[in-house]
């Protein structure tokens, strides 16, 4: 059986108020592409269609519209989605009635049994062979919130049971069990100075690997926009995302995975790249104070903006007030073939730490006082000069009345 592991598409996604439609179509069109060309049998997406609750209208109907063609272009293709954190489980499934008349099963929310207990059964989905048989078994699990997994003591354990079970409720073990995640695997890598995953994580439990061992097949994770083997592991593995999603996953490769599970029940996975149409662009390599960022501006090509310029981050280190800045770097890059996505200001010593305060003690200072000690340590020291400590004056009094 062979099957291509996806995930963690974002639909949707403004970069920096900056449209993706167009990228994520591509992607699409080269995912289906890959089905085609790779004899997929079944396709997983392992959460994050969207990138929100609330996707919009178009994001839908770039999404729908791919089901409706991949299942066209590939006959007897089963595609199973799982609804990730970014995802509304609810949404996802809301058109099951006619997704499964494509051969499309979704798995959004955890639900209960009359009595109460979790349906496990509906997480178990089978895998069919073109004789009508199964081939395999999928455990297809999407984002566990609080509630959704057995009683336990921790959020690692209620999971580790969540599939602990559903494993023990495959009925026929002879066939190749496959496992779909939306969740953090402790030993997996997360891009350095990453927001955008560590928002995702929100603070849970990473999830040990150990419980994809012991007569699972293949685990599709999503969650980390790196695409990854975890501890090692070739049958546990990130797609990844096929978009880097913030300027810190701009070294990324991103990729999907294309996975034989032989005769044995052994899983042969290929990574195969994918090219996102718009590169990221970060100059300079390091904080370089406003003239230096200014001269490597001068150093980028002369041309007109295209539907494949890259998206550019500027980073320059300020050391006193730069007004003008975002007008003198918007002014040289007049004719650069880039997107200018933001400018980041670097000051020195901003990094370091801040005593937190008391509810009691931050009641009593002063917003002047506050303003004042910021502009000190941003600026090495400096007084802020008296016309903007007027004009703050004027804000804070209008604030208060």
């Amino acid at each position: 059986m062979i099957l291509l592991h996806t995930a963690d598409w974002h639909l949707g996604q403004c970069f920096f108020e900056y449209d993706r439609s167009d990228e994520h179509l591509e992607f699409l069109q080269w995912l289906k592409a890959q089905v085609c060309e790779g004899g997929v049998d079944a396709l997983l997406v392992a959460g994050d269609v969207f990138d929100g609750p609330n996707p919009s209208a178009g994001s839908q109907r770039m999404f729908y519209r791919f089901l409706r063609e991949v299942s066209s272009a590939r006959p007897g293709l089963q595609t199973v989605i799982i609804a990730g954190n970014h995802d509304s489980g609810a949404r996802l499934e809301a058109p099951d009635p006619l997704l499964e008349e494509m051969n499309v099963t979704v798995r959004g929310v955890i639900k209960r049994t009359p009595e109460g207990e979790i349906d496990y059964r509906r997480l178990i989905v089978p895998l069919m062979a073109d004789d009508g048989g199964v081939a395999a078994w999928c455990l297809a699990v999407p984002y566990l919130r609080q509630g959704d997994y057995p009683e336990s003591d921790s959020y690692q354990t209620g999971v580790a049971r969540m599939y602990e079970r559903l494993y023990g409720m495959v009925e026929d073990r002879s066939k190749p069990i496959v496992a779909m995640g939306h969740l953090q695997a402790s030993g997996a890598e997360v891009s350095e100075n990453d927001r955008s995953e560590r928002t995702i994580i929100g603070g849970l439990e990473c999830i040990s690997p150990d419980c994809f061992d012991g007569g699972i097949a293949y685990t599709a994770l999503g969650h980390l926009h790196r695409a990854q083997r975890v501890s090692g592991r070739g049958n546990v593995c990130y797609a990844g995302s096929p978009l880097p999603m913030s300027f810190a996953e701009r070294n990324n490769r991103q990729s999907v995975s294309l996975v034989e599970i032989t005769d044995s029940g052994e899983a042969r996975v290929e990574r195969i790249r994918f090219q996102p149409p718009r590169a990221l662009l970060s100059i300079p390599g390091s904080p370089e104070p406003p003239v230096r960022v200014l001269e490597e501006i001068g150093l980028l090509p002369d041309g007109e903006v295209t539907l494949s310029s890259p998206y550019l981050e500027v980073k320059a280190l300020i050391t006193e007030p730069e007004p003008s800045l975002r007008y003198r770097i918007e002014e040289a890059l007049k004719n650069k073939p880039v997107r200018l996505a933001r400018i980041v200001a670097f000051t020195p010593g901003s990094d370091r730490d801040i005593p937190a305060l008391s509810c009691e003690e931050l009641q009593s200072v002063s917003p002047m006082a506050v303003a004042v000690d910021i502009f000190r340590r941003r600026y090495r020291g400096e007084e802020m000069p008296g016309r903007m400590k007027e004009l703050l004056q004027n804000v804070i009094r209008e604030a208060a009345q």
